[in-house]
């Protein structure tokens, strides 16, 4: 039984005292009600404070209500106690029966266990890392990889329509920058002080020259454009390329250039006016954000005609609305804290609710040790860690995994060494042994010829199945919490807890007979809670993009 499932139960039972007139509740019974598994397991397996919430609407002190409610809730076959405890709470004892079924439907539902409909249909665009296309990918930008990617796989398994979205910044200022730089390494010239350094510049110059020689031999005023759009392309590609080989994958990838060409900003600047949040001051355009926390009226046209970066902040904003999305979530770096009311504020100019349509995530900063010293330079880049070094360092699952682990506004600081040692006490190699210890029974049982088939639940009494059952039933709830609150981390604590109860079941509960022993049905029973772990395990490291390896 799922904490969803003795949820409805306990509605039902209050429905029916509703309709045989035994409470009157003013204003109805809720649609639904939460259940939780109380901290001290001598509590019982699950709790409820429903009677402290409804006992003034009915009229009655809480105590007699959660009387009458116990009373009826014991009629149910699939609860075996109900107790009351303090003012009104309420504890309840499932049977092992009941509870051990959930075993078998983890089993019929596969991949899909752990889904729901917590945010169904609802169009999400999310969008992150969003690097300029003019050098390698660093150390923060790796972070939003890796929890960007999970968050989407998290919302889109609590049922939301996600699309994943780069917006390339190739437009301004660093890209001439960018392209001056590639056209000084191609001449052996120094870089421009205020240019790109680093050894991928010289790198990538050689490569450019390499296959398009005849760049060199363009007028002086050409070769910055043409370095820059060759730099570009390529430094774009290796960028796909990196995030492809980190399991983090993009549906859309949104040029600032387009929002340009296509007249993005003009028509998100005539839709802003309509709304009557647009001002002329000083020959310049300009948006009245200060009606909206921000600190300051932001320029969307300069003095020169030429639109400013919030122009096209704004221009993408409407762009994303205009494609259908309800929900856009920006995910942003520690730098980017003055981002916040000034996109709340764009949404509000644009006449949308900034408390719905638009959320903002402050990632804080990373630090990596290596030999117990902080990594601070690279090879390529000159001045950053570079995501493909950090990748050859630790490799995908230790990377990803750690970086999801943590909630992102918190500072991290992680340990290579630490992260990539196979012991007990490194989470990533905890959870991915147990899986494979989970994988390793199986085989063995196949080998043995039992099958995960048919099997009595009620044979799942031990009080470590009880446990490893409820961790295995909260993996649903979970996962739409995880959702709700844009918070990937409760997936990888959830997995945590959920290996600690498997290996302690482990310990305490033979799984397969010994030797010359007759398979039986606890056998079975066992294995078939086995195969349920294992599901729910290879799931939750799914959603955070780390392989369930079958053998380590």
């Amino acid at each position: 039984m799922t904490p969803e499932q003795l949820a409805e139960k306990i509605l039902q039972a209050l429905t029916a005292l509703v309709d045989d007139g035994t409470i009157t509740v003013d204003g109805g019974l809720p649609g639904e009600l939460k259940v939780e598994r109380p901290k001290n397991p001598e509590h019982g397996d699950y709790a409820t404070n429903v009677a402290l919430q409804l006992n003034k609407k009915a009229g009655i002190p809480p105590r007699q209500f959660a009387e009458l409610l116990a009373a009826r809730l014991q009629d149910d076959p699939a609860i075996t106690a109900v107790e009351i405890a303090g003012p009104g709470f309420i504890n309840i004892r499932v049977a092992a029966d009941a509870q051990g079924k959930i075993a078998a439907s983890i089993l019929e539902a596969g991949p899909a266990y752990g889904t729901s409909d917590s945010l169904k249909g609802q169009p999400i665009n999310l969008e992150f890392i969003s690097a300029n296309p003019t050098g390698p990918l660093h150390l923060g930008h790796t972070r939003w990889a890796a929890v960007g990617d999970a968050l989407a796989r998290v919302l889109a398994a609590a049922g939301a329509k996600v699309t994943r979205e780069f917006y390339v910044n190739d437009r301004g200022a660093q890209m001439d920058k960018f392209g001056a730089s590639l056209q000084a390494a191609a001449h052996g010239q120094p870089i421009p002080e205020d240019g790109y350094h680093g050894e991928y510049i010289l790198d990538l110059a050689k490569r450019i020259v390499e296959e398009v020689p005849a760049l060199l031999t363009l007028p002086e005023d050409q070769q910055m454009v043409a370095f820059r759009e060759a730099g570009y392309e390529r430094q774009l590609k290796e960028q796909q390329s990196q995030l492809e080989h980190f399991r983090t994958k993009f549906d859309v990838w949104m040029s600032e250039r387009s929002l340009h060409e296509q007249d993005g900003v003009g028509h998100a600047i005539e839709k802003l006016r309509e709304q009557g949040h647009l001002y002329e001051a000083d020959d310049a355009l300009w948006m009245r954000t200060t009606d909206f926390t921000d600190d300051k009226d932001r320029v969307l046209i300069r003095t020169n005609g030429e639109p400013t970066y919030f122009a096209s902040d704004a221009a993408y904003y409407v762009n994303k609305r205009e494609r259908g999305f309800e929900v856009c979530i920006y995910l942003l770096g520690a730098d980017h804290h003055g981002y916040v009311n000034r996109l709340k504020a764009i949404a509000a100019c644009a006449g949308d609710d900034p408390e719905h349509n638009i959320e903002i995530l402050i990632g804080q900063l990373v630090k990596i040790l290596k030999n117990g010293e902080e990594m601070k330079l690279s090879k390529r880049a000159g001045t950053i860690v570079t995501l493909a070094e950090l990748v050859e360092e630790s490799g995908v699952d230790p990377l990803r995994y750690t970086l999801c682990r943590y909630p992102v506004d918190s500072p991290l600081t992680l340990d290579i060494e630490e992260m990539t040692r196979q012991v007990s006490e490194n989470p990533v190699y905890y959870v991915q042994y147990a899986h494979a210890r989970l994988a390793s029974i199986l085989r063995n049982a196949d080998d043995l010829g039992i099958k995960l088939d048919e099997f009595d639940p009620g044979l799942l009494s031990h009080e470590k199945e009880g446990d490893l059952l409820r961790a295995l039933a909260e993996f649903p709830r979970v996962v739409a919490t995880a959702a709700e609150l844009r918070e990937p981390h409760r997936i990888a604590r959830y997995l945590e807890d959920t290996a600690s109860a498997f290996h302690k079941f482990y310990d305490s509960c033979r799984v397969l007979p010994r030797g010359d022993e007759e398979v039986e049905p606890v056998h079975k029973a066992r294995l078939t809670l086995v195969g349920a772990t294992r599901t729910v395990l290879a799931n939750g490291l799914d959603l955070l993009g780390v392989s369930a390896p079958e053998r380590m």
